[in-house]
């Protein structure tokens, strides 16, 4: 039996859930998401509570249950509170900066950086060095931030580049003259 995929899930009151054929709609304060279920799964909802079902009991089916469950409680959980990552720029003239819909970053190349952002995703800069990346998808919000910090990943001599607020970077020594 899976672990993860036989929980229930709780739905705040500010939450509505909508279940039809196997799709699911959950709209919430911070914005409104759409799945269709993992195959070989399905949701019902009973007052306040989700639960994940399966049509069987060999590997691929508890699999699906337990991805199922996961995706549909990140879902709630983004409607509802949202998900955030944080990310530092270091190095000298390095920054960035948002106009819109679009993130430009200077990272030391010849050229910016433009970065196209997609639908429901925040990104706040502060000092120029602190990127704040908000949204109630949690894959989107990934994905843009490891998008953002793919573009110069922090090198272990100087520790120039873009990491994850909460990243450590172990930094090597240089070459030294004997």
């Amino acid at each position: 039996m899976s672990r993860v995929g036989s929980k229930t899930i709780e739905v705040p009151d500010k939450v509505k859930v909508a279940i039809a054929d196997g799709h699911v709609s959950v709209e919430g304060p911070k914005g409104k998401l759409e799945m269709d279920m993992p195959r070989r799964t399905s949701v019902s909802q009973e007052e306040n509570m989700l639960s994940v079902a399966r049509d069987g009991d060999d590997r691929e089916a508890k699999a699906m249950h337990g991805l199922g469950r996961s995706l549909l409680n990140n879902m709630v959980a983004g409607v509802s509170e949202g998900f955030v990552k944080k990310l530092e720029i270091n190095g000298v003239g390095f920054k960035a900066a948002v106009s819109g819909s679009t993130v430009t970053m200077n990272l030391g190349y010849s050229h910016l950086i433009k970065y196209d952002l997609p639908d429901q995703v925040k990104v706040s800069v502060d000092k120029d060095t602190s990127v704040t990346i908000e949204g109630p998808d949690k894959q989107k919000v990934g994905l843009v931030a490891a998008e953002l910090r793919g573009f110069y990943p922090v090198e272990p001599y100087k520790g120039k580049g873009v990491k994850y607020a909460d990243e450590h970077v172990r930094r090597k020594e240089g070459k030294t003259v004997q």
